[in-house]
């Protein structure tokens, strides 16, 4: 609005580790230099933190001070359908740099050097840089149409579809190289061109484009830099399964590149006479005893997609040293992850890997998914395939991004084993209860006697998914179940809102599961007493503990407690900074006798947050034995009542939880004061 030329960054933090920002400074030009600033102090740190120019997908003018949404800038306008027209210029062929006009410009504004002894530093570009930028632009518009005709580079349209809307839809980038800036061009196209002209054998080929495609991984517009710690550097496209297009990105130099081109593939030679080559699940017509599958399902990766980043690069190649193969997009091939047709494709697939295998045979499923509904349509498929899950179990395998074994995403993959269906007997749905009840027990057990109590491998999260498992192989086990016809509910739009049989047992397996996961620290008989309520607001607080802050994970809770009505427990229920209120922010409301307001521990936190105020636990305990003053209550719940004040005392020296100290420490009070006292 101010008129100002705004350079965007969702961070002006380079490096943590060195301490390197870039300040912005206004010009005559109605724009901003931008300093390079080494060592600094946590005042200038802070300060670049206040100015970053991207604020919850806002511009922000440290000019005028004003917020304006990105998507106003691109000139995003509804259509008389009410879907988002895309107000941005679509780049052309022949196009490698923004026009003068476009929305969105690209400038270079901060190099990291080695100087001879190995250290590392940073600057922002002086006139010398910015003229061997333009060299760069010189030497690579002198090759471009001939590299571009000969398939040095891309020259394909990006094709519209779930992943690779991103960069046409927020960068206006209609054609693969237009995710890569001149210089990377440059330096990918002299990899490309190099190995195109001087491979000898098929096997130069292979190996030396499988370095090409990690260079290009690593080095494109769609690398995000990463300022933590010692490794500020620039991460690959693919550190997750989609196509992010980012305000600022790190562009590698040549000798940068060389951990992406030399890396080790481990392998060893196989000494037999099997025979790998891909083949589509249902045109199979082999015998083998064991198989094993990774289905696709919902938000799986859509490598049928994605790997088209790839593919542009590599099809003159591959039509050279594979004339046979087949060099098109993959998407018509694919098998997509909802709908009656995705159902009939996934019961052909499996049906025809069970004729395929010997009636001592089986199948080892991987599956994993946080989605009722999708595994409930798992199992219908497997059982309509003819197929019953005999184990089940959950390997631990990965952790978050950061490393760090917290928080309530799912670490682990369900392996289900499948024999063929041999029984024929009839089960009803509501003799199937006791059966699940039981597994569902006895897979938790096995998962907590290999698991580590002090670093655990496991989250709420894999617990669950070990629940549907085991509601699975119960189901699966009998030849039908009286009232589920397989047919009609596969037929079931996913977003149909009805909620099929299969899904109403594994539910019942989830309350099971939720029921027998008590929290560290409290008794198994204290647990069976509370209500639904108390155990959402006890487990919602350890989620806490654990770094959890989704939404989603506080609604799994929800439901599998079946606490419907859980919006006055929370103090923030926006997406990733959701928490539980604590009992200043309780204080004495929501006490009218209904739901969570009627429990123990609501009464619970009144008494804290009365001997916090206080400082004296004699405010904390004259309210307990007020509320609980009939008939002896307060000594038979009192129990109970130092159980939860236990639980809760232990959040006092929990990273992160810094507004619950003060109450922590007073629960710790007013336990011991419940526990001291006499009758």
């Amino acid at each position: 609005e101010c008129g100002y030329k705004v350079p965007l960054a969702p961070s002006w933090i380079i490096g943590k580790g060195t301490k390197t920002i870039a300040l912005l400074e206004e010009n005559d030009k109605n724009s901003f230099d931008i300093k390079i600033k080494m060592n600094v102090d946590k005042n200038l740190i802070k300060e670049a933190e206040e100015k970053v120019t991207i604020k919850n997908n806002n511009l922000y003018c440290p000019h005028c001070e004003k917020e304006t949404p990105i998507s106003s800038i691109r000139r995003d306008r509804k259509n008389k359908n009410n879907n988002t027209i895309n107000g941005l210029r679509k780049w052309e062929k022949h196009e490698f740099l923004p026009r003068e006009d476009d929305i969105f410009q690209e400038r270079l504004y901060a190099i990291r050097y080695v100087d001879e002894k190995g250290n590392r530093y940073y600057t922002e570009p002086n006139e010398k840089d910015l003229e061997r930028d333009k060299k760069v632009v010189q030497l690579l518009s002198k090759r471009f149409e001939e590299w571009q005709s000969k398939g040095y580079i891309p020259s394909t349209k990006i094709d519209e579809g779930d992943k690779t809307d991103e960069p046409i839809r927020t960068r206006g980038w209609n054609y693969w190289h237009q995710l890569f800036n001149p210089r990377q061009l440059l330096i990918n196209g002299l990899f490309s061109y190099n190995i195109n002209k001087n491979y000898k054998t098929k096997k130069q080929a292979i190996v030396t484009f499988l370095g090409l495609n990690k260079v290009i991984d690593w080095n494109s517009k769609l690398s995000m830099w990463v300022n933590s710690g010692i490794n500020e550097n620039s991460v690959h496209v693919f550190y997750n399964q989609a196509l992010n297009t980012f305000y600022n990105f790190g562009a590698k130099g040549l000798e940068n590149t060389k951990s992406s081109w030399f890396y080790n593939i481990n392998n060893s030679r196989i000494k037999n006479s099997r025979k790998i080559f891909p083949e589509d699940a249902r045109k199979i017509n082999s015998a083998c005893n064991i198989w094993f599958t990774d289905p696709p399902y919902a938000d799986a990766v859509n490598y049928h997609v994605l790997t088209e980043f790839f593919l542009a690069w590599d099809k003159n190649i591959i039509l050279e040293v594979f004339p046979d193969w087949y060099i098109d997009s993959k998407r018509v091939l694919a098998v997509r992850g909802t709908g009656k047709s995705f159902n009939e494709s996934m019961i052909d697939i499996y049906q025809n890997l069970t004729n395929n295998m010997p009636e001592k045979g089986y199948q080892i499923v991987m599956f994993t998914h946080q989605d009722v509904k999708v595994w409930s349509e798992l199992a219908m498929i497997l059982w309509a395939s003819g197929l019953r899950v005999v184990s089940a179990w959950n390997i631990a395998t990965e952790t978050d991004a950061t490393g760090l074994k917290t928080g309530n995403y799912v670490k682990g993959t369900v392996l289900l084993t499948l024999k063929k269906q041999t029984s024929n007997d009839m089960a009803f749905q509501d003799e199937l209860y006791s059966e699940i009840k039981r597994e569902v027990k006895r897979i938790i057990d096995s998962m907590k006697e290999i698991d580590d109590k002090d670093d655990p491998d496991f989250s709420d999260a894999d617990y669950l998914l070990a629940s549907y498992a085991a509601s699975l192989k119960v189901i699966t086990s009998h030849g039908k179940i009286d009232g589920i016809d397989l047919d009609y509910w596969l037929a079931q739009p996913r977003d149909s809102g009805l909620e099929n049989p299969v899904e109403k047992l594994i539910n019942k397996a989830v309350k099971v599961a939720y029921d027998y996961l008590i929290p560290e620290g409290i008794e198994k008989s204290i647990w069976s007493d509370l209500k639904p309520e108390e155990r959402f607001y006890i487990r919602g607080l350890e989620l806490e503990i654990n770094g959890e802050n989704k939404i989603s994970s506080f609604q799994e809770l929800a439901r599998g407690f079946g606490v419907k009505d859980y919006s006055d427990m929370f103090a923030s229920l926006k997406a990733n900074s959701a928490r539980l209120k604590t009992p200043s922010e309780y204080a004495m409301r929501y006490l009218n006798g209904n739901g969570f307001s009627d429990t123990t521990l609501r009464h619970i936190l009144v008494a804290i947050n009365e001997t916090t105020k206080s400082k004296s636990t004699v405010e904390g305990r004259g309210y307990l034995k007020d509320k609980y003053q009939k008939d002896n209550e307060y000594w038979y719940k009192k129990p109970l009542m130092v159980e939860l004040l236990n639980f809760i005392s232990t959040v006092e020296f929990v990273d992160g939880m810094d507004h619950w100290k003060d109450h922590a420490y007073s629960a710790k009070l007013l336990r011991e004061a419940l526990k001291n006292e006499g009758v």
